[in-house]
């Protein structure tokens, strides 16, 4: 992911006519952080289904996740997932505005965000110390999501999100859940 990041970012330089084409840039860096709030929350959280693959793809997307939360093996996304989501915002974005630049940002925007999420989720899940105030906060509300309540505190690289929709507390006023680690268990 990080190659065509980079080869999105030197797409859209090269292609940009003006300073407009860094506003479909910010748009998916926007888009990543609303899609990564719902996502998580109404997508990865819901109830198990019933079909069997579809069990399998949210065990395999996040409900394993919170089973092994430091497995690194559960703790990216699939390129399958997210690949996919990003070439289609892509391509609707040059269909809307027929310009090549714009389809470039939008994904470049959408990667770097990714990247960022990516990096973010794995600093808070294993033994790495960040060095700012914003990564220490950061790490501590999302494993607070983990190990605490999962009804609460879904955004991995920032609150905002959550604060709009009042999934964000303090975490002492929070209780604890029996079903932080075990997803498949809620009702």
């Amino acid at each position: 992911m990080s190659a065509t990041a980079f080869i999105s970012l030197i797409a859209t330089v090269v292609l940009a006519e003006n300073w407009v084409v860094f506003l479909p840039f910010f748009l998916g860096i926007v888009l990543y952080v609303v899609s990564e709030y719902l996502t998580h929350r109404f997508l990865f959280h819901m109830k198990p289904p019933k079909h069997p693959f579809l069990l399998s793809l949210l065990k395999r997307l996040h409900y394993d996740h919170h089973v092994h939360p430091n497995d690194l093996e559960r703790l990216f996304l699939p390129i399958w997932y997210s690949l996919p989501q990003m070439i289609v915002i892509s391509i609707a974005t040059y269909l809307l505005f027929p310009q090549l630049a714009y389809a470039f940002a939008i994904y470049a925007g959408l990667s770097v965000a990714l990247l960022y999420y990516e990096w973010t989720h794995y600093v808070a899940h294993r033994p790495v110390q960040p060095r700012t105030k914003w990564g220490k906060w950061m790490k501590k509300i999302h494993l607070w999501h983990h190990y605490k309540n999962e009804n609460f505190w879904f955004g991995v690289t920032n609150p905002s999100m959550d604060i709009v929709f009042g999934t964000f507390k303090e975490e002492k006023d929070v209780p604890r859940s029996e079903t932080a680690k075990q997803l498949m268990n809620k009702k």
